[in-house]
């Protein structure tokens, strides 16, 4: 599924990993035992089973992450959401997608639509043209590889194109590619890299990996999956980001959207939330500076330990008279040309949440 993902880095190595997540059931003692885990929480219908076991069971023991049975079924819920175990699934209608994101994007930047169209027409490595391929493209990896073929035989292809390849989410797990980016340069990826990291996230074993990054690798102050499965849509963090300014819009009697980015994506205009923090600097006596640098923290652990986050929950919460939640799950509407219904983050996030305690429940 596209969505919204804001990429967020955070390295965590120990056991205590998940400490966070309230009754989380012991971790597998031996590699023996961890495969066993894995195999018995797998989807009956799942094919190529050993495959699965293997490669799942590689990116706990590479990141270092307990095989729990809670951690197993997270991975499971979220691979099942995204692609129900196929490694490069076909998606109907992928070719009318790609051309109608395509003429999106050229009108974005101004290129007219015959010109863009007059360009696809031209031969391609294979023999067809650049929009017989895209009309024939069944998977997303098969429209990767023709915007890469695209961006390096087309005079000026990478200057009309660069950054347009159109698959940003990639692999079993749909993993963005700009945090596997991320993450590889700050943790070595574990295996050899054929093409690119961005070309391994269409691995099984590279989406696997990555997603579980993702969706593990990093503390947060959450006592449910249901908050890391928000996570993985709209980026780590985001869940605690969102409860914070849930108590920063109560503080204040300012409306404050609720969707985990503490500052706005493109870096231009101060948002709500910096704007709903300078409101409060009266009784906090923090300043404008040390409150801009606090929400720079806002996609790393340590922005909990913030004068700032410290001084909004204890305004808020004096305010409302009770203790109000460290985790909230995110305002987001999902946007991206493979979604043609109305769908949140919240949605996704139970939907996932549901399949996980399905994964947890003994078998009858």
């Amino acid at each position: 599924m596209k969505r919204l993902v804001r990429p967020a880095i955070a390295i965590v190595g120990s056991a205590a990993l998940l400490a966070g997540c309230a009754g989380e059931r012991p971790a597998a003692s031996d590699p023996g035992a961890a495969r066993a885990l894995i195999e018995r929480s797998l989807p009956g219908a799942v094919a190529d089973r050993s495959g699965w076991v293997g490669d799942i069971d590689a990116a706990f023991s590479a990141l270092k992450i307990p095989v729990s049975r809670d951690n197993v079924c997270a991975v499971i819920a979220v691979t099942q959401q995204e692609s129900g175990f196929r490694v490069d699934p076909v998606i109907p209608n992928l070719g009318s997608i790609a051309r109608a994101e395509i003429d999106r994007r050229a009108e974005g930047v101004h290129i007219p639509l015959t010109l863009m169209h007059g360009v696809l027409e031209l031969k391609s490595s294979s023999g067809e043209t650049y929009a017989e391929r895209i009309d024939h493209a069944r998977t997303e990896k098969d429209l990767s590889d023709i915007y890469e073929d695209f961006t390096a035989s087309v005079p000026l292809g990478r200057t009309l194109l660069a950054g347009w390849n159109p698959i940003r989410t990639r692999g079993p797990m749909q993993v963005n590619v700009a945090f596997a980016q991320q993450f590889s340069a700050l943790q070595p990826y574990p295996y050899p890299v054929k093409v690119s990291i961005d070309d391994e996230l269409f691995t099984r074993r590279g989406s696997l990996y990555f997603g579980t990054a993702h969706l593990l690798a990093y503390t947060a102050p959450y006592d449910s999956y249901l908050y890391r499965f928000a996570d993985f849509n709209a980026g780590q963090y985001s869940s605690r980001n969102a409860a914070f300014q849930n108590a920063l819009s109560r503080a204040s009697g300012l409306t404050v959207t609720a969707d985990g980015a503490l500052l706005p994506h493109d870096g231009g205009a101060t948002g709500s939330t910096e704007l709903a923090a300078r409101a409060l600097d009266a009784r906090m006596n923090l300043g404008t500076d040390a409150i801009h640098a606090a929400l720079e923290r806002g996609r790393s652990a340590d922005f909990e330990q913030t004068a700032l986050y410290r001084a909004v929950f204890e305004l808020a919460e004096k305010r409302q008279g009770r203790a109000l939640p460290r985790a909230v799950l995110p305002r987001i509407k999902l946007k991206g040309p493979k979604i043609s219904r109305e769908l949140t983050t919240e949605w996704y996030a139970r939907r996932v949440d549901g399949r996980f305690r399905a994964c947890l429940r003994p078998a009858t």
